[in-house]
C-alpha cells in the first residue's frame, strides 16, 4: 500500500496543499512535502512506534515522521540515548538518520487541522495503521499518547481494553504494548513528559523486544 497516493480524506488533503504552499516564514525558501508520509524506518522491524499524525510544519514539510518538529527533536534524542537511532537529531530527509530496528508510524498519515484528525478520518487511515501492527515481526509497541494506544489495542482486539496511562504495559502473546506520553509541546512545556520519564519508557520499549 503507498500511503502517498492516498485521497480517502479530502479536508487533510486540501489543508496539507494549502500549508504547503503557503509555508511558515522560516521556511519560505523549503519545497514543503505536503503528502500523505510515509513509514520510517524497515518495515520488518521488530519494534514498532505508534505517533498520531504529521504535524503542519513538521513531517508535512519533510517528509518523514517525527522529524522537523519539537516533538521529532524530543523523541530522537532518545532513541539515540537507547540505541535504536543512528543519530539524536531529525531535521531532513536526507540527514543521515537512520533506526535500529525500529519502524515509525501514525494513527493518521496527513497533517490534521489543529493537529485534531476526525474518528472518519482515522477509520479511514486505519488499514495502514493495521498492516504496520499486524506484521508478524513486531515484537514491542510503542504508543504514543491516548490515541495511538486505543487504536492499537482496537486492532490487537485487546478485551477489555487497558486504560492509557503513562508506562502501561499490556502483554499479548510474545507482543508487549507500551504506552508514553506524546512528546508534543503541550506535554514537554508544561512538564508533564520529562527526559527521564521518556527514557524510563523508550529503555523499556528496547529491551521488550528482546
Amino acid at each position: 500500500m503507498d500511503v502517498t497516493r492516498c485521497e480517502r480524506c479530502p479536508r487533510l488533503r486540501t489543508w496539507c496543499e494549502l500549508v504547503a504552499r503557503e509555508k511558515r516564514a522560516a521556511y519560505a525558501e523549503e519545497v514543503y512535502w505536503g503528502l500523505p508520509v510515509p513509514n520510517f524506518g524497515p518495515d520488518d522491524a521488530s519494534r514498532l512506534i505508534v505517533g498520531l499524525a504529521p504535524a503542519a510544519h513538521g513531517a508535512n514539510r519533510t517528509g518523514r515522521m517525527f522529524t522537523g518538529d519539537r516533538s521529532g527533536e524530543w523523541l530522537y534524542r532518545a532513541l539515540h540515548r537507547a540505541g535504536l537511532a543512528n543519530q539524536p537529531t531529525s531535521l531532513h530527509r536526507g540527514d543521515g538518520l537512520g533506526l535500529r530496528d525500529t519502524l515509525i508510524t501514525a494513527v493518521c498519515h496527513c497533517a490534521p487541522p489543529d493537529n485534531k484528525p476526525t474518528r472518519e478520518e482515522m477509520a479511514n487511515c486505519s488499514d495502514y495503521l493495521r498492516a504496520a501492527v499486524l506484521h508478524p515481526a513486531r515484537r514491542a509497541i510503542l504508543c504514543l499518547g491516548g490515541i495511538a494506544w486505543e487504536s492499537t489495542l482496537r486492532i490487537l482486539e485487546v478485551k477489555p481494553r487497558a486504560k492509557f496511562s503513562h508506562g502501561a504495559m499490556v502483554s499479548i502473546g510474545d507482543l508487549a504494548v507500551l504506552g508514553c506520553y506524546h512528546p508534543s509541546q503541550q506535554n514537554t512545556f508544561t512538564g508533564r513528559l520529562t527526559e527521564a520519564m521518556l527514557d524510563q519508557v523508550i529503555q523499556q520499549f528496547a529491551a521488550a523486544s528482546g
